[in-house]
């Protein structure tokens, strides 16, 4: 998918088949319901309310794309849409960002 250059990071729309990893501008903060996300950068946070959530979004930049990680991190079928809905809004907050070969 090519994104004109003109379109803003938070209106770019997520597509779960590239590769994405977290933001390196984003630091993690495990919590007992999952993690604090803070973006350096825009200064923006947010709430991952799920351990196994955590797991996915640690785990994106060892994977292709968004369906083998979660397959990865054993997140049922039937939980994937959820899922997807989710990197989707982290995508737009700019917490994870599509991988390229330049920062992989």
């Amino acid at each position: 998918m090519t994104v004109p250059a003109d379109i803003p990071a938070d209106e770019v729309p997520f597509d779960p088949s590239l590769p994405w990893r977290k933001s390196p501008s984003v630091a993690l903060r495990p919590e007992p319901f999952g993690a604090l996300v803070y973006h350096f950068g825009n200064r923006k946070l947010s709430f991952l309310k799920s351990k196994p959530l955590v797991a996915v979004v640690t785990a994106l930049e060892a994977h292709p794309d968004v369906p083998s990680t979660l397959v990865a991190c054993a997140v049922p079928e039937a939980q994937h849409p959820a899922y997807v809905t989710a990197l989707a809004t982290l995508a737009r907050s700019q917490m994870i960002q599509r991988r390229t070969e330049e920062s992989a």
